[in-house]
């Protein structure tokens, strides 16, 4: 990353919007370049209404060509799941191929000790439909996803194409109950410089969280926020709860994400 000084981010705060459950990988690598980092858990992931078509489908995956990973959530899920039958995504499965959409998500599964075999060129359904490395007719693949709010891109491109695509709720995410009290003071206090939103569904809770805390205030509180957005989709949640997005990651992972952070304050980026 071409960074302005070892320090870009210095003196400015910034908000980080994740899971409840995330480590502070992202923390420390905003510290690193001299943010102030706040943390404001925008998702609570928990279990599908129903495991069933989930076990249904891991009790056949010696059947399926592929699986398709688009988050660590889910990977985490089918490997809790697997452990209930004694088995394992690193040892059991040597004719399975893996897939996943983001880079954070295949570092995941090759700490598990998973082999993963495709990760797109850009981090979005779209690429790896573009550049799948195989021919989709006749292939049976298997997407473990979030119960409600993904998109169904990859069903319906894999399906339109002659594959037979299993697609089943591996987990789901509801909208915590509060912000943090020292996010909330900063909030209040118009000490926050920017908001970086790493899912849809981040920017949606994130919204819901700001409204319920400030209600009618919630477009001063914010009308100095920089928004980032990891990628496209997450853009387009951005302008639908806040009306806007000043920069968008560019490549779609936390490294874009940092890079368009410190581009937002240099009028030339």
């Amino acid at each position: 990353m071409d960074f302005k000084s070892e320090s870009p981010l210095q003196g400015k705060t910034i908000i980080i919007t994740r899971s409840q459950h995330q480590n502070s990988q992202t923390r420390t690598l905003f510290e690193n370049i001299g943010a102030r980092v706040l943390d404001l858990p925008a998702l609570t992931i928990g279990p599908p209404a129903q495991w069933g078509p989930l076990d249904d489908a891991l009790l056949d995956l010696e059947s399926f060509h592929w699986v398709i990973f688009s988050s660590i959530n889910g990977v985490e899920s089918v490997e809790k799941r697997l452990g209930l039958i004694n088995k394992s995504l690193k040892k059991d499965f040597n004719s399975l191929k893996i897939a996943a959409v983001g880079q954070k998500t295949s570092q995941f599964l090759e700490r598990l000790g998973a082999k993963v075999d495709f990760v797109p060129p850009q981090f979005v359904a779209e690429s790896l439909i573009k550049n799948f490395p195989n021919s989709f007719y006749g292939l049976k693949i298997l997407i473990p996803r979030v119960q409600s709010g993904g998109r169904s891109v990859l069903l319906e491109g894999f399906t339109k194409s002659g594959a037979k695509v299993t697609e089943v709720a591996a987990y789901e995410t509801t909208c915590p109950l509060d912000i943090p009290e020292i996010t909330l003071n900063a909030l209040l206090n118009h000490q926050v410089d920017i908001i970086a939103f790493t899912s849809s569904k981040t920017a949606k809770h994130t919204s819901q969280l700001i409204r319920k805390y400030f209600a009618n205030d919630c477009e001063q509180i914010c009308k100095n926020i920089k928004i980032i957005s990891i990628g496209p989709q997450t853009s387009i949640s951005c302008r639908k709860y806040f009306n806007r997005v000043d920069k968008e990651a560019n490549p779609h992972d936390i490294y874009g994400l940092i890079q368009a952070s410190i581009n937002v304050f240099y009028s030339n980026a």
